[in-house]
């Protein structure tokens, strides 16, 4: 089938677009060969007609879905230009992948934003793992370079190119740190830090701010970093190539100078860097004529600090770094020396003696002002054998103090690379190999281009030749590995245009022709090249409007160069006068610099690297150096060490020229991707087999096209026999060894063949299918008539019956109605009579209630004027009683008042917390007060009423009385009363009734009120009780934050504390090798000789230091490291003055005068360790107050936001929680009190027993009481015997079969006997003795896991037991135990320290097993039968060029079986020797969180991993771990937590990815992972079938949209971080009592010489 065959209805292509380059079209019909025009749609919905010339004028066709975001472009279907950038433009923009493999080549986007990809996680994912199988990425590269190196022993080079402004030197920045990182771990030296330590230097001086990049590196570099036999880092080698010098004299717009000049003028104002009288950076000329000096984002001030830290790391001293600030300051002030003009016409200039500048930069350079001034100004000829002075003109002047200010800049460059490289030289041994990163300029085109691009572009042109031919001979050497008969594959060499540059007669012997030439011209120059190539080369033309340019035509494109200027740089000239006065400067550094220069020239290889010198004597030919010539000279050293060495290849490309973050530009990608030789890599491999496929995956994907059953056994044959019906031209495919190889399109070819296959199969199928549905439809629909005409049947009898019944039903409703009818009659006749009976019988009944509702009334009111008169007798008394209660209850509560007035005072600082509350307290209780004192002078006013209206009552009362005798008596005088008599009392009883009635009215009004103070009252009250129940509720919310805050600060510190203790421990095991390899090479030295004093490790940082001062300040461990494997013996001042004795009286350490240091060396060694333990212990202690100073900081931080107005409830809350924390601090304080009250009473029973047997005079000797019976005794001199048998010097085998815990007991024994006979020193030097003699053996046995728990269960019971018996310890828990005597708490201490540090050694061991294992056995395995890949993705087919496939690993320990059988031989360890179940379930967390990070952390970075049957097979592989920590009960203690991670990124890989529904399900599921985990997983995900399918862009689109609502606790992070350390905390269990007739010591331990007591 022919190529043009592939362009059917639907087939993607790819038209020419001016705007995107390229855009996607549809074909909407066939095309038939033979047409002139072909109809294409585009994705806009226009249709349009392409025109075509077949068959090469056909637009290119589009790849497969499936290959959309394909991470190595050489594996693509069809290889072109359009295909290569939407996969870039694919992969950048919708997958946020900067990085793709082009076959040997990374590609590498510029992402102009910071990515967290670069994290110490990450170069742990990539150590190790092969190139084939992980994301692009520069890692990636530079462990292939690694291990290539390893591997084949040869050198290894990294050629990093690219625009300015693409990331060239961030990229060899990352790769530098891969291999300090990777490189440096073996030897722990200080050179990978000296490696990384010259980033920032040499940015300083060689790199500055451009149009296209803020930190673009303005010369090119090759740095060889060394390698030693264990692919360790021992030293690194730079060399550079073509400094920009005219940047430092000239900036363009919007351009900056180097950056080391902004730095200075930036830290103008320290005191170290008045002297060099700077001001800002926009009054220096060399400085503002960019007219922008600022970078946003960058402080210069901290970059000067980090140049500082980094000349400081390489060993350059304070006044070498002064002297080069003095240099850097004096080109400053020569940029603003005025140079005046004078003389007729301008012909002569002359500088000012006042001249400001001119004094500063002859002070700074330490030469004379005056000669300095007069040279700039004039020059000396030699005219006839005579010296002339001839002055020169203001342009002449101004031109000449330029150069100088270059050739000053360039000499300082070159003298700093050259100390760069003397620090980072080997000096231990030679490097076995090298790996060399370069990082040079791209190819560049500018509106005006001169002879710095021409020299770019011609380094270019070498490296593209170079590129070319080592891809060529790749696809070569995969032929004949595969023996293939292939012919030679055509590619384009511009070996023609580099013979144009530098051939015989090209432009740079006609360059460096005309330099030579008396009056030589850029015209005269132009002329030759015109006359020389413009009619013999084709790479060469004229511009048709210019006679003083030339073109040059490129791999990459043509470029215009403006001859103007090239003669004055290729010759780079300087006058000699001023070389002569900085020769003589009084600065070394200054005279150094020039001292090696020659009279004419320079020597290729001088501190002169480019240019000559030029002076009043004819110079002789061989020292004109043209900058031409040398750079081609070092171009072709470069090509030859790069030829030496396997090329590795990183292409930077520019996204944007706008640098906005993730900004794609398609034409300015498509220019570098053409000048990079991306596409030429497209092209070398589209010239011969581009698609390869092992004869298994060719089987595998394409057997549905063969004939008949094929055996898997002969699947090569089967490929052979059945590619020839498929692809009838044999000269589009090739079969090899292993491999079938295809030409270009032949893949798709046979896709389309399978696809057309798969579709006539399908459509078969579907015929068998639809005629099995139709016949299936049929038999249903038969059956279903059968059973229609059944139920119709039933239908119609069933209606039948109901007729009969209806009828039937009719004539019982026709009876009935009838009768109901009749019925109805008499009911109504039978209901009116009834009717009339009841109204005729009620009205005589109402007739009977009227009457005797009459007399009920008569006697109702009588009973209430009795009852009246009877309750206003009983309201009074009551009135009076509750006046008496009243006035009870406010006594009683007066005096309850006063008791808590009393108590409120003792809580007065609880007051002050609710000073907002107590306010409102007081002003409700003033109002109370007052309410209440009205209400007192209310019930006074009323109790003098009711006592007036009692008094006024009892007389009327009386009065009436009076009255009533008087009328008795009057009435038996008289019978009758006269008419005003009658109005007389009628008007006093009504006077009386309405002053009752008013005072009625007046006490109900007081009662009223009184029962609305009540109610608020008890309102009140309830509020109050609310209030308190509220600020309850708030303060312990607020304790309980505090308490959670503080104990992750506690945690915090924990981790920090046990991770220095770490690398105290790292240091001092670092110490201890050190010390054994100065043994091995003193010995290896000479024989019989005494060794070097071990202080000499640690010598101070810089190798050439002044002596040991006399109040020296100790280096910190890693300046220790650094020292001790770095620095040169022979310049050591340490080596004669003793230091450890003035650094022992310094830090106030007791000598050992120990008859076991007999020593010197060794003795020397311990005081160094001594001295480093006290000098961390110092630091640690200095920290500690650095941070009580930090607390005490925010608290008064936090006192002043209290004194602040702020939320009156916040204030209340921080007061009340202050107040709790004294009260607890006193409670504390008493507690402590307490407790050493009853220790103290204790100890002074036991000394009261011992001194009355000790006065006793008849007693022999001071006898034991009777409570410290069970001891064991050691003698003195028996104790380094004790401890060698029972520790040090004890077998494997013995150790493990001692019951646990044993030799802690008897070392508990002893020392508790030691303290009981009153030796305190004997105490403490037997835990100590014990402590580091429990080291040394973990030391010894640094690899074995049973002997590291055995040590671990004996620190932590002897710590337990001292703990127990310590005189602080008040939780015993039993008080028959009587306290040492001594205290032990340093010993606790020492031995706390040391369960941490065999705890961690236990987790080291099991990690270093686990780690090779964790990915192969978690990821790689198939531990579920059936479920390998039965497909083959198209893409898989073929491995990167160049990427040697690493041999599998072993099955035995790829299997999860494998990791489960580490995990259970650490926990038969920890439970063969007792340990506490939580410390075991803190050391399984930690390791399932190496497990979870580790293969999370590969999965993210693996393609290929991110499947579905993958994540099935990682929830299988989670399970079983889960499974092993139920059967062990470990699983509470956040084991099972530490594995959520990986639980939900496999169940994402299973989830459902369509819909929104489906993303709205995954946000909810993945609470545990980050956003950028998810979506780099999504992104990520490859169907593994043809039945699977892959994630659209839209719905990674939709998840992205989602989780922008989710918040998350932790800075975004990709990778989780492996080495991240749980802080362990051991709970402290008491033991039970220790006694000697319990302990069964074995006889092989050989401790027959103690003495039980």
């Amino acid at each position: 089938m022919a190529t043009t065959e592939l362009y059917t209805k639907g087939a993607c292509v790819w038209v020419p677009d001016p705007e995107a380059v390229w855009v996607s079209a549809q074909l909407p019909q066939d095309y038939r060969p033979g047409d002139q025009h072909i109809r294409i749609q585009l994705t806009d919905g226009r249709e349009m007609e392409y025109p075509v010339s077949p068959p090469s004028g056909l637009p290119p066709l589009g790849n497969p879905d499936i290959l959309e975001g394909e991470n190595d472009l050489t594996a693509l279907t069809f290889l072109h230009e359009p295909a290569v950038l939407h996969n870039l433009r694919v992969r950048f923009l919708d997958y946020s992948s900067i990085y793709t493999y082009c076959g040997i080549v990374l590609v590498a986007l510029n992402p102009y934003e910071q990515l967290p990809i670069y994290g110490e996680e990450v170069i742990d994912a990539y150590s190790g793992q092969d190139m084939a199988d992980m994301e692009p990425h520069i890692f990636s590269v530079a462990e292939e370079a690694y291990r290539t190196m390893i591997r084949e022993e040869k050198n290894q080079s990294i050629i990093i190119s690219g625009e300015s402004g693409s990331g060239k030197t961030v990229s060899a920045k990352f790769t530098m740190r891969y291999f300090a990182v990777v490189g440096g771990a073996a030897q722990q030296t200080s050179v990978e830090e000296k490696v990384l330590a010259s980033n920032p230097i040499m940015e300083a001086i060689g790199n500055a701010k451009t149009t296209r990049n803020d930190n673009s590196s303005r010369f090119g570099k090759y740095i060889e970093i060394g390698f030693g036999r264990k692919g360790d880092i021992i030293g690194a080698n730079m060399r550079t190539y073509l400094l920009e010098k005219s940047r430092v004299v000239f900036q363009a717009a919007q351009e900056r100078n180097y950056h080391i000049f902004f730095q200075l003028c930036a830290s103008r104002d320290l005191p170290e860097l008045r002297t060099l009288k700077l001001d800002s950076a926009e009054n220096f000329h060399y400085t503002n004529q960019g007219q922008d000096v600022h970078i946003s984002g960058t402080d210069d001030a901290v970059e000067l600090e980090r140049t500082r830290n980094a000349f400081t790391i390489l060993g350059v001293q304070p006044d070498q770094q002064m002297e080069i600030f003095h240099i850097l300051a004096a080109i400053l002030h020569l940029g603003n020396i005025n140079i005046q003009a004078s003389g007729r016409g301008g012909d002569r200039s002359y500088i000012d003696a006042n001249d400001r500048s001119l004094a500063i930069f002859a002070k700074l350079l330490g030469v004379e002002g005056t000669q300095m001034g007069q040279w700039l100004c004039h020059r000396r000829l030699a005219v006839g054998g005579e010296m002339l002075v001839k002055p020169m003109t203001g342009q002449q002047a101004n031109e000449a103090r330029d150069a100088l200010a270059k050739h000053v800049y360039e000499q300082l460059f070159t003298w700093t690379v050259q100390r760069l490289n003397s620090s980072l030289r080997a000096h231990r041994e030679q490097p076995k190999s090298f790996i060399g990163v370069l990082d040079i300029y791209g190819f560049e085109t500018f509106d005006r281009n001169s002879f710095e691009q021409f020299c770019i572009n011609y380094a270019n042109e070498k490296l593209q030749q170079q590129f070319n031919r080592h891809v060529f001979q790749l696809e070569q050497e995969e032929y004949l590995r595969e023996e293939l008969p292939w012919n030679r594959i055509e590619f384009s060499d511009n070996q023609p245009c580099i013979a144009l540059i530098e051939g015989q007669l090209g432009l740079l012997d006609l360059l460096d022709e005309e330099c030579r030439m008396p009056k030589g011209s850029d015209e005269n120059w132009a002329r030759k090249l015109y006359d020389q190539h413009l009619k013999h080369s084709t790479h060469f033309r004229k511009p048709r409007m210019s006679n003083s340019a030339f073109i040059i035509v490129h791999f990459a494109d043509m470029v215009q160069y403006d001859c103007d200027g090239f003669l004055d740089k290729n010759r780079d000239t300087v006058f000699e006068e001023p070389i002569n006065i900085l020769r003589a400067s009084q600065s070394e550094l200054v005279a150094e610099l020039f001292q090696k220069e020659s009279a004419g020239g320079s020597l290729p290889n001088s501190s002169l690297a480019n240019g000559s010198i030029r002076s009043g004597k004819r110079a002789h030919r061989e020292h004109k150096l043209t900058v031409g010539y040398q750079f081609r000279q070092s171009l072709q050293l470069l090509m030859d060490t790069l030829n030496s060495t396997t090329p590795h290849y990183v292409r930077c490309i520019k996204s944007n020229d706008l640098k906005k973050p993730f900004l794609f530009d398609p034409k300015r990608a498509v220019q570098q991707l053409r000048a990079c030789g991306v596409l030429e890599t497209i092209r070398i491999s589209a010239a011969g087999y581009p698609s390869r496929w092992t004869y298994n995956e060719f089987y595998t994907r394409y057997r549905v096209l063969l004939h008949g059953s094929v055996p898997k056994d002969d699947m090569r044959h089967s490929c052979q026999s059945a590619l020839p019906d498929l692809i009838p031209d044999p000269e589009q495919y090739c079969f090899g060894k292993t491999k079938v190889f295809f030409r270009a399109g032949q893949v798709a070819v046979l896709e389309k063949l399978r696809g057309d296959r798969l579709h006539a199969a399908g459509v078969l199928i579907q015929s068998w299918v639809r005629g099995w549905l139709q016949r299936r439809y049929y038999q249903r629909l038969r059956w279903a008539t059968f059973i229609l005409q059944r139920y119709i049947r039933g239908t119609l009898a069933r209606r039948l019956a109901w007729s009969l019944r209806y009828t039937r039903a009719a004539l019982i409703i026709q009876k009935m109605y009838r009768m109901l009818v009749v019925r109805q009659l008499y009911l109504t006749i039978r209901e009116a009579t009834i009717k009339i009976q009841a109204f005729i019988r009620g009205t005589q009944a109402r007739r009977i209630y009227r009457q005797m509702l009459t007399e009920r009334a008569a006697v109702f009111l009588q009973a209430r004027v009795r009852g009246w008169q009877a309750r206003r007798s009983f309201r009074h008394i009551r009135a009076a009683v509750v006046l008496l209660q009243c006035c009870v209850r406010r006594r009683a509560a007066r005096r309850e008042l006063l008791r808590l007035r009393a108590e409120a005072r003792s809580v007065e600082k609880y007051r002050e917390l609710n000073k907002g509350m107590e306010v409102k307290l007081i002003q409700l209780q003033l109002r109370a007060d007052q309410q209440a004192r009205e209400s007192a002078s209310l019930r006074e006013t009323l109790q003098a009423e009711r006592e007036a209206h009692s008094c006024e009552l009892e007389q009327l009362r009386s009065g009436l009385f009076k009255l009533q005798n008087q009328l008795q008596e009057s009435a038996n005088i008289a019978p009758s009363l006269t008419d005003k008599q009658e109005k007389d009392r009628r008007r006093a009883e009504e006077k009386a009734a309405q002053e009752i009635l008013q005072l009625t009215q007046e006490i109900q009004a007081l009662r009223d009120e009184r029962d609305s103070l009540e109610k608020a009252r008890d309102d009140l009250a309830i509020r109050l009780q609310d209030q308190e129940k509220a600020l309850e509720e708030k303060r312990q919310q607020t304790v309980d934050q505090a308490d959670a805050s503080v104990r992750a600060e506690l945690d915090e510190e924990r981790r920090r504390y046990q991770s220095l203790l770490r690398e105290f421990t790292r240091l001092e095991q670092r110490y201890d090798n050190l010390r054994d390899m100065s043994l091995f090479t003193t010995n290896e030295r000479s024989r019989g000789h005494r060794r070097t004093d071990s202080t000499v490790s640690l010598e101070p940082l810089s190798p050439v230091s002044a002596p040991f001062p006399s109040s020296p300040v100790f280096p910190s461990p890693e300046e220790v490291r650094r020292i001790s494997v770095t620095s040169p013996t022979d310049r050591r001042p340490w080596r004669d003055e003793q230091p450890l004795n003035v650094l022992m009286e310094d830090m106030s350490v007791a000598k050992d005068t120990a008859e076991s240091m007999k020593g010197e060396d060794l003795r020397c060694a311990y005081d160094a360790v001594r001295v480093a333990n006290k000098f961390l212990e110092r630091q640690l202690l200095s920290q500690r107050a650095q941070w009580e100073q930090e607390m005490s900081d925010l608290r008064m931080k936090l006192q002043q936001a209290q004194d602040t107005p702020g939320d009156p409830e916040i204030n209340d809350l921080t007061e009340r929680v202050v107040v709790r924390e004294q009260e607890c601090v006193r409670l504390r304080r008493e507690l402590e009190e307490l407790k050493h009250t009853v220790s103290l009473r204790r100890i002074l029973s036991y000394a009261g027993v011992a001194t009355t047997a000790s006065q006793d005079p008849t007693s022999p000797g001071p006898q034991k009481s009777p409570m410290l019976t069970g001891l064991l005794e050691c003698r003195k001199k028996d104790e380094s015997k004790l401890i060698k048998q029972l520790i040090t010097d004890a077998r494997v085998e013995g150790v493990l079969s001692l019951p646990p815990g044993l030799a802690a007991r008897v070392l508990f024994l002893c020392v508790r006997q030691a303290d009981c006979s009153g030796d305190q020193t004997r105490v403490k030097g037997l835990c100590s003795a014990a402590a580091g003699a429990i080291k040394t053996a973990l030391k010894k046995h640094g690899n074995d896991l049973d002997v590291t728990a055995v040590w671990l269960k004996n620190a932590y019971l002897l710590k337990d037991l001292l703990c127990q018996h310590s005189p602080r310890q008040d939780g015993r828990g039993s008080e028959e135990l009587v306290p040492l005597v001594t205290d032990v708490q340093d010993s606790v201490r020492t031995l706390s320290d040391l369960c941490i540090q065999a705890y961690q050694q236990l987790l080291s061991i099991s990690e270093s097993r686990l780690q090779p294992i964790i990915v192969p056995a978690m990821l790689e395995s198939e531990t579920i039968p059936g479920l390998a890949v039965s497909s083959v993705k198209l893409s898989s087919g073929r491995k990167r060029a160049g990427s040697d496939p690493r041999p599998p690993a072993s099955v035995e320990g790829a299997t999860m079986s494998g990791v489960l059988r580490e995990l259970s031989a650490l926990h038969t360890a920890l439970s063969r020797q007792d340990l506490p179940s939580a410390l075991q379930e803190q050391a399984f967390r930690q390791l399932m969180y190496l497990l979870a990070a580790s293969t999370l952390n590969s999965l993210l970075l693996r393609k290929d991993m991110c499947c579905w049957n993958r994540g099935l097979q990682i929830r299988y592989n989670v399970s079983l771990l889960e499974e092993w920590l139920r059967s062990r009960s470990l699983q509470t203690g956040g084991a099972v937590t530490a594995l959520e991670p990986l639980i939900q990124a496999a169940q994402l890989l299973q989830m459902s990815k369509k819909t929104e529904a489906d993303g709205q399900a995954m946000v909810r599921a993945c609470n545990e992972l980050s956003n950028q985990q998810m979506v780099k997983i999504l992104s990520l995900y490859t169907p593994q079938s043809d039945l699977e399918e892959r994630v659209t862009l839209n719905f990674i689109r939709i998840v992205q949209g989602l989780l922008k609502g989710r918040s998350e606790g932790q800075p975004p992070q990709l990778l989780m971080d492996v080495r991240r350390v749980f802080p362990v905390t051991f709970p402290y269990l008491p033991p039970p009592q220790v006694s000697a007739a319990q302990l069964e010591i074995p006889e092989s331990l050989k401790i027959s010489f103690l003495r039980r007591v």
